[in-house]
Order: structure tokens, then C-alpha cells, then sequence
């Protein structure tokens, strides 16, 4: 699980890193002017702060408080789904605004992308009740009284 949550933490450092990237060059490619104005913009800070950051601060706290196997790789396969769908409607989006097409303007990636945040908003409400049950098996376990061996 530890080595799961590692992983996964540095995908979505180099997504993040390579989408901050493309969204520089092809901006500045294409010849667009404002470049704050698309999507692509914020995908990148996106994928660093809820990829890269939350991703391990969970990781210290799965290690700190002993998160359960089964219930870590579920959270961090839900946490995937939805910031992919976050992610990935944030860069297309861009990308199309950036070349112009019109279906960058669909309703369609606003509807993908906040399906994307509802996943992440259960998913986080899910990692509490992870965490919650995490803190009492280690709260149990820290008031057994010591074994004396003989």
C-alpha cells in the first residue's frame, strides 16, 4: 500500500509537471495570447496539489497509523478516477481552447470535470472514515496492558 500511494504520488508529480510544460509550449506555439484563459492554466496545479501533495500526506499518514491494505488500495483507485476525469476534461478542454475548436466551449467538460470533484469529495469523505477507524485500532492497541514475559 506504502508503495502504491509512493508511486502514484510521483505519477501525478511528472503529470503535473508535464502538463505545466504543455500548457507553455503550446500556448506559446500557437501563438495564443492569453495564456490564463484556458484550462490548461490550472490542470497543472491541479495534478501537483491533489495528486502530488495529498497523495503523500496520505502516505504518511498510512505509514503513521498502519491504514488498512484492502481500504488503502480502494481509496487510492477512486482517488485516481477522479482526478483523472478532473485532469484529463481540464487539459482537453484547454487544449481545444487553445486551438480554437468550438467544442471547447460544450457543456460537456464541465459535466466531466465535476463528476471528477464529486468522486474526489467522496473519496476524501471515504479516507476519513478510513483514517476514523485507523485511529481507533491504534488507540486500542496503545492501552493493552504490556505482557510481562517470564
Amino acid at each position: 500500500m506504502l508503495d502504491r500511494l509512493f508511486n502514484a504520488a510521483a505519477l501525478w508529480t511528472a503529470l503535473g509537471l508535464l502538463s505545466g510544460f504543455y500548457w507553455r509550449e503550446i500556448t506559446k506555439f500557437s501563438g495564443f495570447e492569453d495564456r490564463s484563459e484556458t484550462m490548461l492554466a490550472t490542470a497543472h496545479t491541479h495534478a501537483l496539489s491533489l495528486g502530488t501533495l495529498v497523495l503523500l500526506a496520505v502516505l504518511a499518514l498510512a505509514k503513521t497509523f498502519g491504514i488498512a491494505e484492502k481500504s488503502g488500495r480502494l481509496f487510492v483507485t477512486l482517488w485516481h478516477v477522479g482526478l483523472g476525469l478532473t485532469f484529463g476534461a481540464m487539459v482537453v478542454k484547454g487544449t481545444l481552447q487553445v486551438l480554437g475548436v468550438p467544442l471547447a466551449e460544450s457543456a460537456m467538460w464541465a459535466g466531466i470535470g465535476g463528476l471528477g470533484h464529486m468522486v474526489i469529495t467522496g473519496t476524501l469523505v471515504y479516507f476519513f472514515v478510513i483514517l476514523r477507524r485507523a485511529l481507533k485500532t491504534t488507540d486500542a492497541t496503545a492501552t493493552l496492558p504490556a505482557t510481562v514475559e517470564p
